[in-house]
């Protein structure tokens, strides 16, 4: 998974499909999603996952209502696709993340 910042949000999100993980590091179930994405992105090796900390995004949390964290949100030219709360299982995120499955 590949860190990223807010400059760098605003430069991905019109360009085809984004896949954004949000986080606060002292989130237990943050960091049990965390462990679970980062063995579906080695199952996917051609889907990138972008994770950014939610404190450090206050302005983008507003516009997208974000309602807690984790959040896994799926972006397609701009526009949220999915917004996933529930990390129910690594087959599910997997799932989720195909290409054809999100």
């Amino acid at each position: 998974m590949i860190e990223i910042n807010d400059k760098q949000i605003s430069g991905r999100m019109d360009k085809g499909r984004f896949i954004l993980y949000l986080y606060t590091p002292f989130c237990g179930t943050c960091q049990l999603a965390k462990r679970m994405l980062t063995v579906v992105d080695g199952a996917l090796p051609e889907t990138d996952i972008y994770m950014a900390n939610l404190n450090y995004l206050p302005g983008y949390a507003g516009k997208w209502e974000v309602e807690s964290v984790p959040c896994l949100l799926i972006f397609e030219d701009g526009h949220i696709k999915s917004k996933q709360y529930a990390f129910q299982s690594v087959e599910f995120l997997y799932r989720l993340l195909q290409k054809d499955g999100a």
